[in-house]
Formats: structure tokens, C-alpha cells, sequence
């Protein structure tokens, strides 16, 4: 699988506060990108084109964002329309609502409603092939969901891209935020990392053709 194209121009940037942000960077390294930086203060958002969020603890990712000061860092570099990646914990702290989080008001940077381990906990952890028509090759993708959060509504102009056989959406799109409710960097199969860098270098090249 080719990246030669995508891998050189991307600086991704990993929110390096709390979770597993050590295996989306050993994930991305395996696929040859050259640039991958832990994010750990509002600063280093500065020198990336594109953020994922990881999975973790959400409590306390969502205090530590607070006591970092990163809420308007964030938000404004969800505003210069740079691609956001938000992984199981990561989906709960870009929705636009999540239940089980109270007092902490999320981002808003996606139109989703979830449901903090909205599949229970984690002796209900489980695994299941799903079908992601945006993945090259079109072959099932090892969902691992462990204390996943639940997606409870989605807003009209945000995509499916993923749903577990009950119809519930697992992976979804808004312009250039991705949330996904399972682990792909858990899996050893780097086809959705693929398609966030894709949308990194998309957004690059986007912003060259105007200036």
C-alpha cells in the first residue's frame, strides 16, 4: 500500500496528554511518517497539520485539557479547518454533546450525540469486522471496542463512513473531523491512519492552490 505521495508532506500531531497516543505514533512511524509530534501543550499545535485525539480515560483527558488551557487552542485549530481525528475517548471530547461527562461540556467540534461507555465497560469489551467503504482494499476492518463510547444521534451534514450490523454508526465525518468510536490503532492495519493522512495532504494541497 503506497503513501509515498502523503507521508512527506504531513505533520501529525498526537494529543500526548493521557491515553494510548504511544500507538497511533508507533502505528505511524511503521507507515514511514516522517513526522509525528506529541502534543502536550496548546503551543506545539502550532507546527502540525493535522491532530488526532486518542482513546483514554475521558474524565480525565476532559480536566486535563482544562488545566492545560487547551479548550480555545483547540478550537481555534479545529477553525483554521485543519483535519481532527478523535478515537473512542477522542470522539467524547470533540462531540457536540456526551452523556456520562457532566459537568464537562465537550468541544462541539463535530454535530455528533454520545454516550460515554455507552457499550459498557470493560469486561464488555468485544471485536467486530466492519465494512468502510472509504478503505482501499475494500476488506473488513477488526473494530476493537473497548469501553466505547456510543453514538446517539448524528447531525444532517455529517457522513457515515462505518456501522456495527444494528445500524448504529461507529465512524463518522464532518468536513475534515473524523471520530471513530473504536481503536483502529490497536489493529496493526494502518488503512484508516491511511485515510486521515489522505485527508491531511488533501487539506495541504487545498490550502497551496490558494495563495
Amino acid at each position: 500500500m503506497s503513501i509515498d505521495s502523503i507521508v512527506p508532506k504531513a505533520r501529525i500531531g498526537i494529543l500526548a496528554l493521557q491515553g494510548d497516543f504511544q500507538e497511533h505514533a508507533a502505528l505511524l512511524s511503521k507507515m514511514g511518517c516522517a513526522t509525528v509530534n506529541e502534543v502536550r501543550l496548546p503551543k506545539d499545535l502550532d507546527y502540525i497539520d493535522g491532530l488526532i485525539i486518542p482513546g483514554g480515560e475521558s474524565t480525565t483527558m476532559s480536566k486535563l485539557i482544562e488545566n492545560y488551557d487547551f479548550r480555545s487552542s483547540l478550537i481555534q485549530f479545529h477553525g483554521e479547518n485543519k483535519p481532527i481525528w478523535g478515537t473512542c475517548a477522542g470522539t467524547i471530547i470533540i462531540a457536540k454533546e456526551a452523556e456520562g461527562l457532566d459537568p464537562w461540556k465537550p468541544l462541539d467540534l463535530i454535530d455528533i450525540s454520545v454516550q460515554r461507555n455507552g457499550y459498557g465497560r470493560q469486561l464488555d469489551s468485544f471485536q467486530a469486522n466492519l465494512t468502510i467503504d472509504k478503505l482501499k482494499p475494500q476488506t473488513p476492518f477488526a473494530g476493537i471496542f473497548i469501553r466505547a463510547p456510543k453514538i446517539l444521534s448524528i447531525g444532517e451534514k455529517v457522513e457515515t463512513l462505518s456501522i456495527l450490523g444494528n445500524n448504529e454508526p461507529v465512524a463518522v465525518k464532518q468536513k475534515n473531523v473524523v471520530a471513530t468510536t473504536f481503536h483502529p490503532e490497536l489493529t496493526g492495519d494502518f488503512r484508516f491512519h491511511q485515510l486521515f493522512l489522505e485527508l491531511v495532504s488533501d487539506n495541504l494541497s487545498a490550502q497551496v492552490k490558494e495563495t
